[in-house]
């Protein structure tokens, strides 16, 4: 849609249907929304790559975790420095700006990723590890197992919130999107598979248990750092490569509604960056304060921050995927040989587009709200 339509992704779903305009709004609200609460977790990696560099000793990591969530003026002023370095990429414009910043970061996240990997595999009883990584378990498989793995694969892939349309809107005709979506998924996957590989054999090598979340990435690792030779010189590379990581994602979500303000509005890229700034952290401070001075506020017995993500991650990311498939596979009737030269693999694709992701999204939004 982005490609053949070179348009932000309101403009894109007005020119198949006015009546679509609404919908396309629901794309660059999705991204400020998980903005809101996703830059607190990078203001979180930034302090924590601080306590790396600096050689902090905590004896109780889950404790200290808890106290520093809690501390709000820390926390917020995090945030605000994790959204100013991705706004800061976003307003320099995408050739000087977001294709600068994924030159000089990716390749150093793939060189400290391969790092910890291979310092992750000397580690003693590193084979437990990658025992519980691999081998299946089939009594795991439910609805919520997979509910969590299609929420992954959203987030990873950034579907159902306008990037992958605002950065196709940018590319030549040229570009071969099938081969670029090939690459992608590969190159996703391998990289996740790299990322548990540097991080379950390090778990199971000093006897702790595997979480998820938060509370692995803040709480089990730095654990586990402070118990190996030069721990703090690892955390503070760990924490950078979830920086890297983190501030390429971020600067994606702030694209799409950069670019609707910049193209639908005509405002230029760094009055749009502030107007951004502004929006995001009316939302990202509360959220910050969530786990503090405004942890009684709830919404729906949700905090603000669970509320947002919750709202975003279980209904607005599949339900504009959901919208997407629908107006594709149905409105438009995107043919598959558009893009395979396969013609078993296009037929595939437009089955897919029109009956199978749908189902799957239904479901998955079924499952999301219960």
């Amino acid at each position: 849609m982005g490609k053949f339509l070179k348009k932000d992704c309101i403009s894109a779903y007005e020119s198949i249907n006015p009546k679509f305009k609404l919908l396309g709004y629901l794309n660059p609200i999705t991204g400020i929304l998980i903005s809101s609460f996703y830059f607190i977790v990078g203001g979180w990696i930034i302090h924590y790559i601080f306590l790396g560099l600096i050689n902090t000793q905590i004896i109780d990591f889950s404790a200290y975790f808890g106290t520093f969530t809690q501390n709000s003026v820390p926390t917020c002023l995090f945030t605000l420095t994790f959204l100013f370095m991705c706004i800061f990429f976003t307003a320099r414009g995408v050739k000087k700006g977001i294709e600068t910043a994924n030159k000089v970061l990716m390749p150093i996240f793939a060189l400290i990723l391969l790092f910890l990997v291979g310092f992750s595999l000397t580690l003693p009883n590193a084979n437990l590890g990658l025992e519980y990584m691999f081998k299946p378990d089939f009594s795991k498989i439910n609805s919520q197992m997979i509910l969590a793995a299609l929420g992954q694969a959203f987030f990873t892939l950034s579907i159902g919130m306008g990037v992958l349309s605002t950065y196709g809107s940018y590319i030549s005709e040229k570009q071969n999107i099938t081969k670029s979506a090939y690459l992608i998924v590969l190159a996703d996957t391998l990289f996740a598979i790299l990322a548990g590989i540097m991080i379950f054999p390090a778990v199971f090598a000093f006897g702790l248990s595997p979480g998820s979340g938060a509370g692995l990435v803040f709480v089990t690792l730095p654990n586990i750092f402070a118990q190996i030779p030069l721990g703090h010189l690892v955390s503070g590379l760990f924490f950078a490569l979830l920086f890297c990581a983190a501030v390429t994602s971020g600067i994606s979500l702030l694209e799409v509604p950069c670019a609707v303000f910049t193209e639908r509005f005509k405002l230029s890229r760094l009055k749009a960056s502030i107007l951004l700034f502004c929006l995001i952290s009316l939302l990202a401070v509360p959220a910050s304060l969530s786990f503090g001075i405004l942890g009684d506020f709830k919404i729906f017995n949700k905090n603000i921050f669970d509320f947002l993500d919750f709202v975003a991650s279980n209904i607005l990311l599949p339900f504009n995927s959901l919208i997407l498939c629908l107006i594709l596979g149905w409105r438009l009737k995107v043919d598959g040989n558009l893009f395979f030269k396969n013609t078993f693999l296009a037929k595939l694709f437009e089955i897919g587009l029109k009956y199978v992701v749908p189902i799957a999204l239904i479901f998955l939004l079924y499952v999301g709200l219960r």
